[in-house]
């Protein structure tokens, strides 16, 4: 099949995904709407999830010498200690989300992806073979067949529109402006730097730049403003007095918008060969960061998988994994930044329930699940292969993701850098190389590594698909009988028939 998979949607989210798939060789077009890169972030940071899946391509690096990394996290505004954690994962790192967006177009255009701007998706209509695109443009409309569509074009996702896709959740009674505040190193406004919270809503300052504090108020209760009406710096003074009683700045505004995040969730995340991922899937409250991480996971889980299917690799049920796999991901996020919705308002009654929690953070194993949860480090599917008999247990680690973890495999390595060239990976453990010689019919699909055992890896070999996720594990030093079915089923799951 030679037509493209066009991606609605130039953010974060659908630049992830045709640089999954430009990796894989896909031709890729990505039609953005805007006619000119974001200079304004509402997001400045990313969460563990994001740095290690941006690790797992060797993305992290175009990154350093933009922001920096930050140890921390927080569950309603309440800290948590990620140092703390029993296992190495990586910790959260503050970057405009603009400037993650343009790092991901330099390296997706350098594959060969096609980034349009001022591009717009108006017209979907799919058949057994394709997608006609209609696209409207500065100069008129015109049509691109493609192979599918994804549409990572944001919570008012036109794609999700026009496939007819129903977005159910709740809107939220709330009011908040965000922007970037020019000041002076006297401005009132570094005596607020963090969140401050009252029963009124949240005031947060943040530092993003020399003299530039980024600032947002958030205020329960009060009526909702379209996101599309502008906002004046008077409207914001005022927000903040109602918020903190008397804080005022000297400051000038740089930029100012509305945000009034709703939770809501697309009822399937496919619809014949029309696909959604990122903000289009999924939206919620921007708690911990888990509204980008949930979106770029979305973007790493697909890509692989369909690129497979179109590359003849890979059947039709690969695909339907998708929405197996990322929906209930995306169900968990929109619960959990709920539940910390409740812990924000009103004040006055959910302070003895924050204070408690306060209390229970400083148990390791609470800190550790609240740690994986806000950072998405805690998804775990639930892989089960039709080919094995039910008596046969999954190992522990079957269906999760491992941090980047140092390997010695002839020289120094990882895991991350072991996934950077997008395929599935073999990394056996044992010195006779016990489990590697299967993975050979899978060749050019799957990597095999022999490699030093490493303390923090409880098996001796694993089986990793393209986003990092095991799909299988064994603890056995030699190839029973049990294992190797095992590995036989994984690989032919995920990775199709076997080749000679």
């Amino acid at each position: 099949m030679s037509n493209p998979i066009v991606i609605a949607g130039g953010g974060p989210v659908g630049l992830m995904l045709a640089y999954e798939l430009g990796l894989a060789g896909v031709d890729t077009v990505v039609l953005e709407r805007r006619d000119q890169p974001s200079t304004r972030s509402r997001g400045m940071a990313v969460n563990a999830t994001v740095v290690e899946l941006l690790t797992q391509r060797g993305l992290m690096e175009t990154l350093q010498g933009d922001g920096f990394t930050f140890p921390a996290a927080h569950f309603a505004h309440l800290w948590l200690d990620p140092t703390r954690l029993p296992e190495s994962r990586a910790f959260a790192f503050a970057v405009a989300h603009s400037q993650l967006e343009r790092r991901l177009e330099e390296q997706a255009v350098k594959l060969g992806v096609s980034v349009r701007r001022g591009a717009e998706v108006v017209g979907i209509d799919q058949d057994e073979s394709g997608v006609l695109v209609t696209v409207r443009t500065g100069s008129g409309e015109e049509t691109v067949r493609a192979s599918y569509v994804v549409g990572c074009d944001g919570a008012d996702s036109s794609v999700r529109t026009l496939a007819g896709i129903d977005f159910v959740g709740t809107d939220n009674e709330f009011r908040g402006i965000v922007g970037d505040v020019e000041v002076a190193t006297d401005d009132p406004l570094f005596a607020k730097l963090g969140v401050n919270q009252t029963d009124t809503g949240f005031f947060t300052v943040s530092p993003v730049g020399p003299d530039v504090l980024r600032v947002a108020t958030g205020e329960f209760g009060a009526g909702t403003v379209a996101e599309d009406v502008p906002v004046d710096r008077a409207e914001l003074d005022e927000a903040i007095r109602r918020i903190t009683g008397d804080v005022s700045t000297s400051g000038t505004a740089r930029w100012l918008a509305r945000w009034n995040p709703p939770t809501r969730q697309a009822i399937a995340y496919r619809s014949g060969r029309v696909f959604l991922a990122g903000d289009a899937a999924h939206v919620h409250f921007p708690l911990g960061g888990q509204a980008l991480s949930t979106g770029i996971e979305d973007a790493v889980n697909l890509g692989w998988k369909l690129a497979a299917h179109l590359q003849g690799r890979a059947a039709q049920s690969l695909l339907d994994t998708y929405h197996e796999e990322r929906h209930p991901v995306g169900e968990r996020a929109c619960l959990t930044t709920r539940a910390q919705l409740a812990l924000l308002h009103p004040m006055k009654q959910v302070s003895p329930l924050r204070t408690v929690l306060t209390e229970l953070f400083h148990i390791p194993e609470v800190n550790a699940h609240f740690v994986r949860m806000v950072g998405g480090l805690d998804v775990q599917y639930p892989f089960r292969y039709a080919q094995l008999p039910e008596t046969v247990a999954a190992h522990a680690l079957q269906g999760s993701r491992l941090g980047d973890v140092p390997l010695t495999a002839g020289e120094p390595t990882s895991l991350g850098r072991l996934l950077h060239g997008g395929r599935g990976v073999l990394v056996d453990f044992t010195t006779s190389g016990a489990h590697s010689g299967q993975a050979g019919h899978w060749a050019g699909r799957v990597d095999v590594v022999a490699a030093e055992a490493a303390a923090e890896i409880d098996a001796t070999a694993l089986l990793l698909r393209p986003d990092g996720r095991i799909a299988w594990a064994t603890s056995d030093d030699t190839a029973t009988e049990s294992s190797a079915a095992g590995l036989d089923a994984a690989l032919r799951t995920w990775f199709g028939t076997p080749v000679g």
